[in-house]
């Protein structure tokens, strides 16, 4: 899978298209597709990374774990939940807000 593929798939696992991610980013219409057959910088790769939370070798097809290892976010908040239970419902939307508050953030800069 390239870079252009990971990218199409994590977006569609988010319900966007490619241009509603370009729009979301903030990039030129259609600069995604170009992912296809051209290299991007290194902003470029770390700003989408960042957008879905994955780390730059796996956009890069370098490894097949999304995640940046040691930064698994769920287990880390189970394991601190002050004694509580929490379900997996209420664990989906502390995710859910944790990208709300990113994506407020990119917004302000």
């Amino acid at each position: 899978m390239n870079l252009f593929d990971r990218v199409k798939k994590l977006a569609r696992s988010r319900g966007l298209s490619i241009a509603e991610l370009e729009r979301q980013l903030n990039l030129s219409p259609n600069i995604l597709y170009k992912l296809k057959n051209q290299k991007p910088s290194t902003d470029r790769i770390e700003t989408i990374a960042d957008f879905f939370d994955v780390s730059v070798d796996y956009l890069l097809g370098r490894t097949d774990e999304p995640r940046i290892p040691g930064q698994d976010d769920m287990d880390t908040l189970a394991a601190h939940h002050d004694g509580e239970e929490w379900t997996e419902e209420e664990l989906k939307e502390i995710e859910q807000f944790k990208e709300f508050v990113r994506l407020k953030r990119k917004q302000q800069e």
